[in-house]
């Protein structure tokens, strides 16, 4: 309320000046009276564009010697008498900020009570976009926050989540969101009282809104079926969930830990044959027979894309032909790898091949007892395997090196750059900032692994001496 008075008090103070001038009024918390100042901003001598609210550095410190740059000068103001219209503007200042005061308060409890789940009525459309009214705070819910071809109304009654504040000159406001994945998982709470109760849990939730849904559940009590549950009798639950959603169809996943098995669920009901893991790049090769591929797949790859979404991994979907021809393509390069830089005969590379090996590394690091149990291998071949890998290792690092001393000096200094990615680059004949800057982001992602976001900040740094 002093804060509130203080503000009013000084916007009075103001109208007795013909110009925009600076005003500040302090109020003493005791006894209530009041002191009035006049500022100015100390700015350079020669930026003073607005005499009225700025000085000078050299008048400034005329007046006050120590006074710096971008500091306030005062003098004080005689009390000033109110009249109608100045008592009239203060009142409006103070009701204001009592209004802002409230609302922000009613926000406060809200927030606090953690309903991320709002219902209200749709009070007046703007642009597309729809004011929501629940209780005494008002909601956005934005036209790209709609369900598509969903035709909401005023007087509408809606559910939203809660998707953030934004605190703008109108004062605090909700942003609500219909599409949001969150917003399905909410509504699953609603229908399904064992969810509330802990019994149950929603795990993720991946949507094409008005379309389709997935959600995977995980049961903590292992008498309840959380499939089951999540339905309803004869799917009433579910059923309360898409009307809710305008029609939107909802697959329920049971969620597992393994995340190859989670994806063979949320793949369902698609069979899947065989599932590759690739750790390094979080993708999976996802074998399948022709006649499940196009149901995996689904319109327009929606299924897929949706369990992409929901479990996290990059899925690659394949038929059985395919899966084979990708292997015999991988063991082949990996073979060629193995005689080239291990000098072995195709034998002992075939033999590498088919116990897992990958690459020079692992021959080098795995542990000899390991390779000792392959069948034909002796302790002396083993050792001279490690040994002929370690040499390639090390004949690679020196040869890595000599190309990063030949990298401009532009390059290293380059913001984001470090030493892998130099090598990296290097290894791929990019010397100088200049050939960085040449590439395209999708060409660097691909030459040395990776992210986009990463890639489009390294090849901006080394365009940056274009737009000096």
């Amino acid at each position: 309320m002093f804060s509130a008075l203080e503000m009013a008090l000084a916007s009075a103070t103001k109208k007795r000046f013909h110009e925009d001038v600076e005003a500040r009024v302090s109020i003493d918390r005791d006894t209530g009276v009041y002191d009035s100042f006049r500022g100015w901003q100390v700015v350079a001598d020669d930026m003073v564009e607005f005499p009225e609210r700025q000085i000078g550095l050299t008048d400034a410190r005329a007046q006050h010697a120590d006074v710096q740059l971008d500091e306030y000068i005062e003098e004080p103001l005689e009390p000033v008498e109110f009249g109608r219209i100045g008592a009239q503007a203060a009142k409006q200042v103070i009701l204001q900020k009592i209004r802002d005061a409230e609302r922000e308060q009613i926000l406060n409890d809200f927030l606090l009570r953690k309903e991320y789940l709002v219902t209200g009525t749709i009070k007046r459309m703007e642009r597309g976009s729809a004011i929501i009214e629940s209780g005494r705070i008002e909601g956005l819910l934005p036209r790209d926050q709609m369900i598509p071809k969903e035709n909401l109304r005023v007087g509408d009654r809606v559910r939203a989540y809660l998707m953030r504040v934004e605190r703008g000159g109108r004062g605090p406001q909700l942003i609500l969101s219909r599409t949001a994945p969150e917003f399905i998982a909410k509504l699953f709470e609603l229908e399904v009282p064992e969810i509330e109760e802990g019994l149950l849990e929603v795990k993720g939730a991946a949507r094409d809104p008005g379309a389709r849904a997935k959600i995977a559940v995980k049961s903590n009590d292992p008498r309840i079926d959380p499939i089951g549950t999540c339905v309803g009798m004869r799917g009433s639950r579910v059923q309360a969930v898409t009307g809710e959603l305008a029609g939107e169809r909802v697959d329920i996943i049971l969620w597992s830990p393994e995340a190859a098995q989670f994806v063979i669920n949320a793949l369902a009901p698609a069979e899947v044959s065989s599932i590759v893991v690739d750790e390094d790049k979080h993708s999976m090769d996802v074998v399948l027979e022709e006649d499940q591929l196009a149901q995996a797949i689904g319109r327009s790859g929606q299924n897929v894309r949706l369990a992409s979404e929901l479990t996290g991994w990059e899925l690659n979907i394949m038929t059985v032909e395919e899966a084979q021809e990708k292997s015999q393509s991988e063991a082949s390069s990996i073979r060629a790898l193995f005689v080239d830089k291990l000098d072995v005969d195709e034998e002992v590379a075939d033999i590498l091949v088919k116990e897992g090996f990958s690459s020079v590394e692992e021959v080098a690091y795995v542990p000899i007892n390991e390779m000792l149990e392959i069948d034909g291998f002796d302790e002396t071949l083993v050792s001279e395997l490690r040994a002929r890998a370690r040499n390639a290792l090390l004949t690679e690092a020196i040869a890595s090196e000599e190309k990063v001393e030949n990298v401009g000096e532009d390059m290293m200094t380059l913001d984001g750059m470090d030493n892998d990615t130099l090598r990296a680059l290097a290894s791929h004949g990019i010397a100088t900032a200049e050939d960085l800057a040449e590439l395209g982001v999708d060409e660097l992602v691909e030459m040395i692994n990776i992210d986009a976001e990463r890639a489009s900040k390294l090849i901006m740094a080394a365009r940056a001496p274009w737009f000096a």
